[in-house]
């Protein structure tokens, strides 16, 4: 898929500011530092369209990245920062539990988690809710660059056994190398063609 001026379009704090089109929606949910901004940058070869930060927990907000009319790329608030407070927590819990429940637009979702260690029980939690409210959805295995390539699918099929996800929707990527990042478009593409 070409995608020729990808933007930024709005950041939301409830539903109430849902872009009111129809435009199907690409889910991105990890906890936080897992590169969800790198992800979507790296798939449209951008260096700074989605916003990045050194420091973990800095997106509170609900972000929608307009792809030329065609879908948004929506990044939800990193979860399971320990130095958010409590009822930062919450409401951050609250603003993506009300999304995932009320948007009428979501076409697929996409659980980023760090290749390199355990799905947390964070992790855990967030693809139990995913499968509950009935998305479709895929995992995606971030930073696949910082192990070796012999490992990469042991990996991820510790990770799939974790998570209890079919080996088909687990994906290791790197935003680095770009590994994989042809065969994650054909997903996107494919969700999105068969959209209800």
């Amino acid at each position: 898929m070409l995608i020729k001026e990808p933007k930024f379009e709005i950041s939301v704090m409830n539903k109430s500011q849902y872009p009111k089109n129809k435009l199907p929606q690409i889910v991105l949910a990890g906890k936080s530092n897992v590169g969800k901004s790198s992800f979507v940058n790296s798939l449209l070869n951008r260096k700074s369209l989605a916003r990045t930060s050194s420091a973990p927990g800095k997106t509170r907000q609900i972000n929608f990245y307009n792809m030329d009319e065609k879908f948004y790329f929506v990044d939800l608030p990193g979860y399971g920062y320990s130095e958010m407070s409590k009822a930062e927590q919450k409401r951050v819990g609250d603003s993506i539990e009300t999304y995932l429940r009320n948007s009428k637009n979501i076409n697929l979702v996409i659980l980023l988690v760090d290749i390199r260690h355990n799905p947390t029980e964070n992790d855990r939690m967030m693809m139990d809710y995913i499968k509950s409210t009935g998305h479709r959805y895929i995992v995606v295995t971030s930073k696949a660059d910082k192990i070796a390539k012999t490992k990469v699918q042991s990996y991820v099929d510790k990770i799939a056994e974790i998570l209890e996800v079919d080996n088909d929707l687990i994906f290791a990527y790197s935003s680095e190398t770009k590994f994989n990042r042809d065969l994650i478009w054909e997903v996107l593409e494919e969700s999105l063609s068969i959209r209800d």
